[in-house]
């Protein structure tokens, strides 16, 4: 069993591994506890619910990667000057850095959703509510894996660059961040992992994605049990299909 948990891990055991899995699954089953008809897909209201939770899983995607590339962005811009040898704009970016990190999600979630509009005097929707609380919690944390990674990159690439008469512009875009972005891939990759998970927080102000999906489920099936159930599994298969996608892109960059 050890060695196929470690086959799993190095992505050889995945037969082995579903089926253990599927056995577990099916066995806890069995329990006169379980209803899993208010998701079992042979009967029609099953598929329908099956089909409700599953809806969750575009407005779940979507949420995440407008997160994710507007906090790549912002977390670039976040760097560039915490790197610099003013000391006022290195200042700028570590104020910036701890501030947003100090600050839960959840309670930006909120704060975006309920204090921005009073405060900036615009109409947000859910959607983009949680987009902005997201993307700011997220861009503290780019920044800090921007930064280590053009840190990473020996200093001879900038010596090569001036001696050719690079602008500062063209060296990061030509020289630079091509490099870092190979380092620092595997940790943009679990950024993004990371944003998937924490997407299921926005659910506290009405996004329709998977958590929300499952909550309003139970309100009208009353089987917390097997609907949570279905949506960890559901979380379980993204998150699998994104690590993979991520470990393919990292050996494509090598």
């Amino acid at each position: 069993m050890a060695s196929g948990f470690r086959d799993m891990r190095m992505g050889m055991g995945w037969p082995r591994g579903w089926a253990l899995f599927a056995c577990l699954f099916l066995l806890g089953g069995c329990s006169d506890d379980w209803g899993w008809y208010v998701v079992d897909p042979s009967t029609k209201s099953g598929a329908i619910n099956l089909k409700f939770l599953l809806q969750g899983y575009w407005y779940t995607l979507a949420l995440s990667l407008t997160a994710i590339s507007i906090s790549i962005v912002v977390g670039l811009l976040v760097a560039l000057p915490g790197l610099s040898s003013n000391r006022w704009l290195r200042g700028i970016s570590r104020v910036y850095v701890e501030l947003v990190r100090a600050v839960p999600i959840l309670v930006m979630i909120l704060w975006v959703y309920y204090g921005l509009p009073q405060i900036a005097d615009i109409s947000l929707s859910v959607f983009w509510a949680g987009v902005i609380a997201l993307a700011l919690s997220d861009s503290a944390f780019e920044a800090e894996i921007f930064r280590a990674g053009i840190q990473s990159i020996d200093k001879g690439q900038y010596e090569a660059s001036r001696s050719v008469a690079l602008s500062y512009r063209d060296t990061m875009r030509y020289v630079i961040l091509p490099q870092a972005v190979r380092r620092i891939l595997p940790a943009l990759g679990n950024q993004f992992i990371y944003m998937l998970k924490m997407s299921s927080l926005v659910s506290v102000i009405g996004m329709q994605e998977l958590t929300r999906k499952a909550n309003e489920l139970v309100v009208t099936e009353y089987r917390p049990l097997e609907i949570y159930t279905v949506l960890v599994l559901e979380y379980l298969v993204l998150i699998l299909v994104v690590s993979a996608l991520v470990r393919w892109l990292e050996r494509r960059l090598a």
